[in-house]
């Protein structure tokens, strides 16, 4: 069964994820295309990441492309899911297909489809492929050998895409602060990227990690503390101010102090929306995910500002940003854009704009997030995963049907069924339970103003569904 979840289709090469079923997936998207844009010269980019047959995926995907004569626009090398997202507005292409599995683990490949607006696609235009492939996929047996060359063109998405971001940062603040930045590639997408356009501004930087290793270095590439321990041993021993990481595919951040201490996403994402409107006097609505901090929605509040609340998944917030409803959109799980940007989430872009406020501030980072603790109020956040088992999950839909009036001695305030169920507490304390649309696993997420009270909510959680 080949479904489109949160963040696209992904599944384990050798097993779901196979070269016939890529080839069924991506004549589903070409029929889809053709009936959508009827008797137009149809466009699409296509890029891939750094994992184990990545491109090799992504060559059949343009000769299927190209069999149906739709231009192909192929990434002349492993690009970072923004820098296509750019060239699909660039180009005024109609979508974009992008072979990764993000920050899941190295066995794991996907297939994320963008819009003709950059954007990750939402259901409405999934549900259609995914019929598209149910149509196919008992009979499809097409294998194209070798590709029609007149449809497909090469195309560099690095410069294009670095140009573009020169502009959103002030590098000048950055370098004349005497700034000093660790980054940790992580094997990724973004090397000669995030690394490149901090050399290229004259800004000291030492990477780790800037090569192609499709195992990872033995971890998934994902930006979590437990993953960066060379990088926070860099930072600190290295004396920089400042560590910055990446995904595999470039699309989510991961930031150290300058103590070599690991800085939590949520905490990153409050710190960049106060200092946008603090500083840059930036207004306007404000998205966050359901799993997301509600210093959000503090800092909101203090500005008298919107919060858009929205499932899991950045393509909800993209789809905010289009309708040019807000200047901020973030999920916890490390993803970021900001207005007269992109309509998908930017690692490199966050980790910059860190940088930027380090610089500004003339403070270290730890101070700037005790800082924005004085000014909000303490919070603690914390995420749990489970194996998704059949009894949990039929208790799960029992639960979002027949909420608990109270959880771990306390008052539910009101219950939140937009994503899995949520449910909130008193100042701003909030418990949430989900099903992963990336893997089989059940997800409790947590947050209030100290420790304890986060562990009772999420112990009190998991007793409801185990």
């Amino acid at each position: 069964m080949i479904n489109f979840g949160t963040s696209g289709w992904r599944g384990i090469m050798g097993e779901e994820f196979t070269f016939q079923n890529v080839r069924i997936v991506v004549q589903a998207i070409a029929n889809y295309l053709q009936r959508k844009f009827d008797d137009e010269q149809l466009v699409v980019v296509i890029n891939y990441d750094t994992r184990f047959l990545s491109e090799k995926f992504a060559f059949e995907a343009a000769k299927i492309l190209s069999h149906n004569r739709i231009h192909v626009l192929f990434s002349d090398r492993d690009a970072p899911t923004q820098a296509e997202a750019y060239q699909i507005i660039k180009h005024k292409a109609h979508g974009g297909i992008n072979f990764t599995a993000s920050f899941n683990p190295p066995e794991y490949n996907g297939l994320k489809y963008n819009t003709h607006q950059g954007a990750p696609a939402l259901h409405k235009e999934t549900d259609e492929i995914e019929k598209e492939i149910s149509a196919l996929v008992k009979g499809y047996s097409f294998c194209p050998y070798y590709p029609d060359e007149g449809y497909i063109e090469k195309v560099d998405l690095r410069r294009d895409y670095l140009n573009y971001i020169q502009k959103k940062i002030d590098f000048d603040l950055i370098r004349s602060s005497g700034t000093r930045i660790a980054v940790d590639l992580l094997y990724g997408t973004s090397r000669e990227y995030l690394d490149e356009i901090l050399e290229e501004n004259r800004i000291p930087v030492e990477e780790i990690h800037g090569y192609i290793d499709p195992y990872f270095g033995g971890i998934t590439p994902s930006c979590v503390d437990e993953n960066l321990q060379e990088l926070k041993n860099l930072v600190k021993e290295g004396r920089f101010d400042l560590g910055l990481a990446t995904d595999a595919d470039g699309d989510r951040f991961g930031i150290v102090d300058e103590k070599g201490q690991f800085v939590q996403q949520n905490l990153v994402l409050a710190l960049i929306l106060d200092y946008l409107l603090e500083k840059k006097k930036w207004r306007g609505g404000v998205a966050r995910s359901v799993a997301t901090t509600h210093l959000i929605d503090r800092i909101a509040r203090s500005y008298d500002l919107q919060v858009y609340k929205t499932p899991v998944g950045f393509k909800y917030i993209a789809d905010l940003f289009l309708q040019k409803k807000i200047i901020f959109g973030g999920e916890e799980s490390a993803c970021l854009t900001i207005k007269d940007h992109l309509p998908e989430k930017d690692g490199i872009i966050a980790g910059l704009l860190v940088a930027e406020i380090v610089a500004s501030s003339q403070k270290p980072l730890s101070e700037l997030i005790d800082n924005l603790y004085r000014k909000y109020g303490q919070r603690v956040f914390k995420q749990e995963s489970r194996p998704l088992s059949v009894e949990m999950k039929n208790k799960l839909d029992h639960l979002i049907s027949n909420p608990p009036p109270e959880l771990a001695g306390r008052k539910v305030e009101s219950v939140v069924r937009i994503d899995g169920i949520k449910l909130d507490f008193k100042d701003d304390d909030w418990v949430l339970l989900r099903l992963s649309g990336t893997e089989p696993l059940i997800r409790c997420y947590a947050e209030a103003g100290e420790e304890e009270k986060v562990e009772n909510l999420i112990s009190a959680a998991w007793k409801l569904i185990s």
